[in-house]
This record gives structure tokens, C-alpha cells and sequence, in this order.
């Protein structure tokens, strides 16, 4: 109950918070594209749709190794994020930790690797012994197909920030949320993504709203395959 009231907090000050007018400080230019966001949805949807169907059988095989490795909870988490314009929605993936893990992370906050509201540990003690596996492989990833379907998520956008993240955002910060959250961005097809600071990530995000357009989004596609091949970044 108290974790559930600190995301209705932390959501209702996303929404006190964001200005649409403040969105952009730098004052970058961002046209009105209407063929790009029809032909995003339009893909989106064939993506998500022909992945769902495709991956049925893994999703079968992961829930049981899940379910199995650890019986105290079901093979899929859901977790409130912030999607565009700070509105809230709840992401969907595959279980990779313990149940109650949330509740542990206030203990591990002096282990947080990475800088600003974001929190990322690599040796994080609340991951499974079958969450190593589907992380290591991406597997874990998979349910957001279903966010991509409903229109919650896209295949490339920033990563979808906790409300408890984007209640600590500044004006600048808060341009994360210009764009519609993706399964897949810039900071996904790093070498090294764990080791950049939020700050860099940050830069990432904007600079791909800036740049967005459909070569762009084939562009950082198409490399997000190459790094799940090659096990590095994404």
C-alpha cells in the first residue's frame, strides 16, 4: 500500500509539473511530422503483432523456467512507468527478479551505479537465477510488444522512467518525456550503456527526439539486432 501511494504521488507531481510550452529549453526545432507518426504506428503495430506470434513459443518456455526457478510468483511484471507527457502506464516484462523486489531497493540506494534519478546495479542481488539468463539474452524484453501493440509504447523512443525517477526531474530533464517511450533507443545500442552517467543518457534521448524520422528508427532497429547477436549494448 505505501509503494502504491508513492506512485500515485510521484505521478500526480509528473502531471502538476509538466508544461508542454517548457518542454524544449534549448528551443530545438521540432516539426510537426504527420507521415512519420502514421507510419510509425502503422509499423509499430505490424511489429508487435508478427513478434507477438512469432516468440509465442519462448514466451511459453520462459514463463514455465520462471515459474519453476521461483514458484513464489507469476512468470510476468508489470511496473507503473511514464510515458509520454508524463502519463502513466503499466509496462509489462518477464519476471527476472524475486518477488518483492521492489521493496529492496531502498536498501540498496547506496549501491546505485549510476548518477542522477535512474537507478542501475550490475551485480544486483534481487535478479533470479533464470533472470541472469533471459537478461543476458533480452528475453526479458519480449512482453513490451504487448505495450507497442496497445499504443502505451513504441519500438524506438527513450526508455520509459519509474514516476519515483521523474519526480526528481529538473525542466531540462522533464524532455525525456517529449516522445512517446520505446522498447529500443540511442542509449540501448551502446557498447558500454551501463557504465554512461544519466546526464549522457540523458543527451542520448534528446538527441534522438531531435533527430527522429523513419531512417533514424530503422537505423537504431537494425543496430538493436546487431548488439542483441553480438551480446553487447542492448
Amino acid at each position: 500500500m505505501h509503494n502504491q501511494l508513492g506512485y500515485k504521488q510521484a505521478i500526480q507531481q509528473v502531471r502538476a509539473n509538466w508544461i508542454p510550452q517548457k518542454t524544449m529549453i534549448r528551443e530545438l526545432p521540432l516539426p510537426r511530422k504527420t507521415n512519420y507518426w502514421r507510419l510509425k504506428r502503422i509499423g509499430d503495430v505490424l511489429w508487435s503483432t508478427l513478434a507477438l506470434i512469432i516468440a509465442s513459443p519462448i514466451f511459453l518456455i520462459t514463463s514455465l523456467a520462471i515459474v519453476i526457478d521461483d514458484p513464489k510468483g507469476g512468470p510476468f511484471y508489470s511496473q507503473m512507468r511514464c510515458g509520454r507527457g508524463g502519463k502513466p502506464f503499466r509496462m509489462y516484462k518477464f519476471r527476472s527478479m524475486y518477488v518483492d523486489a521492489d521493496k529492496m531497493i531502498d536498501k540498496l540506494q547506496s549501491q546505485n551505479e549510476m548518477s542522477g534519478p535512474a537507478f542501475k546495479m550490475k551485480n544486483d542481488p534481487r535478479i533470479t537465477r533464470v533472470g541472469k539468463i533471459i537478461r543476458k539474452l533480452n528475453i526479458d524484453e519480449l512482453p513490451q510488444f504487448w505495450n507497442v501493440l496497445k499504443g502505451d509504447m513504441s519500438i524506438v523512443g527513450p526508455r520509459p522512467p519509474l514516476p519515483r525517477e521523474v519526480a526528481l526531474y529538473d525542466e531540462y530533464q522533464f524532455q525525456r518525456l517529449y516522445a512517446t517511450p520505446g522498447m529500443t533507443c540511442y542509449w540501448q545500442i551502446q557498447p558500454h550503456r551501463n557504465d554512461l552517467s544519466f546526464d549522457e543518457w540523458l543527451e542520448l534521448d534528446i538527441q534522438y527526439i531531435v533527430e527522429r524520422s523513419m531512417r533514424v528508427d530503422f537505423s537504431i532497429m537494425f543496430q538493436t539486432a546487431l548488439a542483441i547477436f553480438r551480446r553487447t549494448g542492448a
